[in-house]
């Protein structure tokens, strides 16, 4: 395999494209387990086409830009899981191509090969839930092109006002998904220590970044939603989070490997001679990118192997260094076989192997298969976490994620969260109501006018009267 994309061709594009496709049939086949965060996305998408307004009429944190993907994802094809996962294989493809041809284009390494572009494919599998359009996926696609840019400056004597892109493209990859923000403070650092930039290039990379964001803030002010904007949007990405310890178990397992080659790739380039300057300090631009990478962590919403797509370029990068830094062919083959043999098992796993307990199944982040509470094609209000009711039924009021929701659901003490709750419903009645933390009976004597409109039909679920 090594042998193959080590040969430099304009056939490899296509090799690449092949060898993703092979890698995501299977699962493709059985079926992937749909997420939570993936339904999450799909309901965003519906409401916004519904002509309801996001952040103030939906409560959710997706981000701006990726909310606009998803709706336009959900007015043209519906609810859709497969369209997610072939739109993902062909951003994911797209990466794989821009970041391989980057290199080869820029000669960051020695010698001119595919390898680049056979790792990103391979480490952009490491899961199954890595096969789905995430936030993070499409963010990554904007960083990538950020780099692409910022290596072109440090191949030249003197940086030009070209940084502006740099900043703008990690504006908008902002805007996919927030954490990639930290980003900035990667770009500005590497055009700070490995490229003649003055005060004013800086200066000018800064606003190309706050360019985009601001114009959003100012969108969101003049169509006077920018109070639940700063809510549901920028207040929930410095939230203190609290993540399980099987989280952080099934995250070791996952990507143990891809750190293991990435680490030993980047000791080997340590001691390696052969490489020019620029080549240099490109190596130390990616063990920047990484350090960036750790940042992000504590931004991001939760912890899954799919958030971690945003390390992928830099791992990939110094996975590419140990194979050709490996005097011993056979030993280089033998050793990227087996690499692939366990992250494919890693990736297969989940989805063949059901009922077997292991690391890496991702319990936290599937949605049941059969939800308790059997409901079909209603508008329904879920009180408490879990998405799975919405899996065949619709969103009734603004309160999708239950994250945010419940600082004004379990406040009823105070009296505008009581008159914003009424208001929210009367716009947008639900036909059920599911408890699921026992709060129905608080907010229906709270709320007078409410608990006339509901009658109880079982534990912890309501349904809406007759007559309205």
């Amino acid at each position: 395999m090594l042998s193959f994309f080590k040969v430099n061709a304009v056939y490899q594009i296509f090799s690449l494209l092949i060898l993703l496709i092979l890698i995501r049939m299977p699962v493709y086949l059985v079926g992937l387990p749909q997420l939570i965060p993936e339904l999450q996305w799909m309901l965003v998408g519906e409401q916004i086409n519904k002509g309801f307004v996001m952040y103030a009429e939906i409560w959710d944190n997706t981000a701006p830009l990726s909310t606009l993907v998803y709706a336009g994802l959900d007015g043209l094809f519906g609810r859709s899981q497969s369209v997610y996962q072939i739109v993902a294989l062909l951003v994911t493809y797209f990466q794989a191509v821009y970041f391989n041809v980057m290199i080869n284009n820029r000669d960051i390494l020695a010698k001119r090969n595919y390898l680049p572009g056979l790792f990103y494919l391979l480490f952009m599998n490491i899961s199954f839930d890595c096969c789905t359009l995430s936030p993070v996926l499409m963010a990554t696609t904007f960083v990538l092109l950020s780099l692409g840019t910022l290596v072109k400056q440090m191949n030249r004597l003197e940086a030009t006002d070209e940084v502006f892109e740099i900043g703008f493209l990690i504006g908008i990859a902002t805007l996919f998904y927030p954490p990639a923000g930290v980003f900035i403070l990667w770009a500005t650092a590497s055009l700070l220590f490995f490229s003649g930039t003055t005060l004013r290039q800086h200066s000018l990379s800064i606003f190309g970044f706050i360019f985009p964001l601001s114009l959003t803030a100012l969108f969101f002010y003049l169509s006077g939603t920018y109070e639940a904007f700063s809510r549901n949007f920028i207040s929930s990405v410095f939230q203190l989070r609290q993540y399980d310890l099987n989280d952080f178990r099934s995250l070791l397992a996952t990507l143990l490997l891809p750190i293991t080659f990435g680490v030993l790739g980047f000791l080997r380039l340590v001691n390696a001679v052969g490489f020019n300057n620029y080549q240099i300090r490109c190596q130390q631009v990616m063990m920047i990118w990484a350090i960036a990478g750790v940042v992000s962590i504590g931004l991001m919403p939760f912890l899954a192997p799919m958030q971690f797509i945003i390390f992928v370029p830099a791992i990939a990068f110094f996975t590419v260094s140990f194979f050709n830094n490996t005097k011993r062919a056979w030993l280089a083959e033998l050793t990227c076989l087996g690499l692939f043999s366990a992250v494919l098992l890693i990736h297969y796993q989940a989805v063949y192997f059901k009922g077997v307990e292991t690391l890496v199944q991702l319990k936290s982040l599937k949605l049941k298969e059969e939800p308790d509470i059997k409901l079909t094609n209603k508008k329904i209000l879920v009180l408490g976490d879990g998405m799975e009711e919405y899996k065949n039924n619709y969103v009734a009021t603004p309160y999708i994620n239950w994250s945010l929701a419940k600082y004004e659901l379990e406040n009823l003490d105070n009296y505008d969260n009581v008159i914003n709750i009424l208001r929210n419903v009367e716009k947008d009645y639900p036909e059920f109501i599911i408890d699921k933390v026992n709060l129905a009976p608080k907010l229906f004597k709270r709320i007078p006018a409410l608990a006339r409109k509901y009658h109880a039909i079982g534990n912890g679920v309501y349904e809406l009267n007759d007559r309205i």
